[in-house]
């Protein structure tokens, strides 16, 4: 949840909204069968999943219509379809808890709903390639439940603030029907009033300080702290792969900033050169090469690359004097490149994007509507090693990737060859000057405080950043401007809670709680069916 002036996330709001919603799926009107009510259920979810989602991502009509070229109407409607499809989870997830509430006492219903809740989160995040762009644990990079995140990460977080929002629902009605609450269940509803506000106002967001204060972070990487160089070159996503305006463009600015960068690392953007090396004058390649070979700095580069007789990828390529030198478990991509005289690193975007990267079986009819170059590429392994530099063990992900935590978490299994800094090369010129921006910054904040690593963000039009381990922001370039940004970072060591746990079992132990949490509630319906014998009202059995 963002507020609509600023485009900045806002936790109170995704608390209080989430609250909204709970009041209005809580049954309280005995005369409607189980049948009517989740399918009421089901309507306010999926509306509500509706309208949020495409107040998250209306920005992919930028993309489709801008610059892939469909008609407005047909790119217009493939964004709703899109919500339509993703809402349909949560319209789901609503409509078994409405059905099954009324049954439930308080803390069955707040347990309950948050349960559900978290269930549709993960299958967004997890079905069908995955897509949790704007998932709601995201809204709280601030407040009372930041602490948290390097514990339980995103989803958990998400978690936890469902519980808080269904115990301040709890408060509000109460506070709505109470007349008749004390008037038919005297003083024992009146504790249950109680327990509902601390569980709504204090035992959630205390358990988030505390969580902050058990978990201090890593240690810094001994030695000098990490001189970065960060290029932004802000062509314009029409112009990029125009040969006589992007191209050309792009391999000047970034070739001439690559030869004057003092970094000891030098960052381009995600494909920040357009071409093939193969199809790169042989002059360029050979320079680069060059700049490189020696001296006591390296780079990390953005450019598609072939895979040995399996089509292309979309890699980082890196070049340290010396010879780039690979770190980590995992196992990269046989590149074809031209001949080189040392090792190049090579780093291929493993989780690609529907519809721009890769096409889903029966939608190519679709992506032909659209002028997309560089369609169908080929996807790395998971995990794939890191560059070795400076003492720093460095992880790449490219643009989309960062959604994903658990992911880049993969890396984290050992602790002794765990990366001590993360890279992120994106290209957000796809969607204009929009709060998809903003919002990808803060996906890369969310993974540095559940990683508990600096990352440094290269991009080409924004947000080009230097974060540390604590999500905080501490450099950043202008949007939209051509531009290098230069700055230090220090690695970390050590492994958050979250990282251990999620880079072995991966977001498993979620699914499996929340799951047994929603069974433990529905036994308790069959319970209550079983004992309360039938034709009284549901005032009546719950007395």
């Amino acid at each position: 949840m963002a507020l609509p002036w600023s485009g900045q996330n806002s936790w109170w709001l995704q608390v209080l909204s989430l609250a909204g919603l709970f009041v209005l799926l809580t049954p309280s009107d005995a005369q409607v069968d189980d049948q009517r009510r989740a399918w009421r259920g089901f309507a306010m979810g999926w509306w509500f999943g509706c309208c949020w989602l495409l107040g998250s991502f209306w920005w992919l009509y930028v993309s489709m219509h801008a610059y892939g070229g469909l008609p407005s109407w047909l790119a217009g409607l493939a964004v709703a379809l899109l919500a339509s499809a993703v809402a349909v989870f949560y319209g789901l997830a609503a409509a078994l808890y409405r059905g099954w509430a009324s049954a439930w006492g308080a803390a069955g219903r707040i347990m309950g709903f948050a349960a559900f809740w978290t269930l549709a989160e993960l299958c967004r995040a997890e079905w069908f390639t995955g897509f949790p762009w704007g998932a709601s644990g995201y809204a709280h990079l601030t407040g009372p439940l930041k602490g948290m995140v390097p514990w339980i990460g995103v989803y958990g977080v998400g978690w936890a603030a469902a519980l808080w929002a269904a115990g301040i629902g709890c408060t509000v009605r109460w506070g709505l029907l109470r007349h008749t609450t004390l008037r038919r269940s005297g003083v024992r509803k009146r504790e249950g009033a109680v327990v509902h506000m601390l569980l709504a106002w204090m035992l959630v967001p205390l358990f988030g300080g505390v969580a902050g204060l058990a978990w201090r972070g890593g240690a810094e990487v001994a030695g000098k702290p990490l001189r970065v160089t960060l290029l932004q070159g802000n062509v314009s996503q029409d112009q990029k792969f125009q040969q006589a305006s992007g191209i050309l463009l792009s391999l000047q600015w970034y070739g001439q900033q690559l030869d004057l960068a003092k970094g000891d690392l030098v960052v381009t953007p995600e494909t920040a050169l357009p071409l093939l090396p193969q199809y790169l004058p042989q002059a360029y390649w050979q320079a680069l090469n060059k700049r490189f070979a020696t001296g006591q700095q390296a780079a990390l580069i953005g450019m598609p690359v072939a895979v040995q007789g399996q089509g292309y990828a979309n890699v980082v390529l890196g070049m340290a004097p010396g010879g780039a030198v690979s770190k980590g478990s995992g196992q990269a991509l046989p590149l074809e490149l031209p001949p080189v005289p040392d090792q190049v690193y090579g780093y291929a975007k493993h989780h690609l994007v529907p519809f721009g990267e890769f096409v889903p079986w029966g939608f190519r009819w679709f992506v032909d509507m659209m002028h997309i170059p560089l369609g169908d590429f080929r996807r790395g392994a998971l995990p794939q090693p890191g560059l070795a530099w400076h003492g720093e063990r460095i992880q790449p992900n490219v643009c989309y990737e960062d959604l994903f935590g658990e992911e880049l978490a993969a890396a984290f299994v050992d602790g002794a060859q765990a990366p001590t800094l993360l890279v992120n090369l994106s290209n957000i010129a796809w969607f204009g000057d929009t709060i998809a921006i903003d919002q990808h910054r803060n996906i890369s904040r969310m993974r540095a405080l559940e990683l508990g690593r600096p990352m440094v963000r290269a991009t080409n039009t924004g947000a080009t950043a230097i974060i540390a381990p604590d999500g905080t922001v501490i450099r950043e370039l202008p949007r939209l401007t051509r531009g290098v940004l230069e700055g230090e970072v220090r690695g970390r060591t050590g492994i958050t809670p979250y990282a251990w746990w999620v880079s072995r079992w991966g977001l498993m132990p979620l699914w499996v709680l929340a799951i047994l949490v929603c069974l433990a509630c529905v036994w308790q319906t069959r319970c209550f069916s079983v004992r309360v014998p039938s034709g009284k009202s549901l005032e009546d059995r719950r007395r």
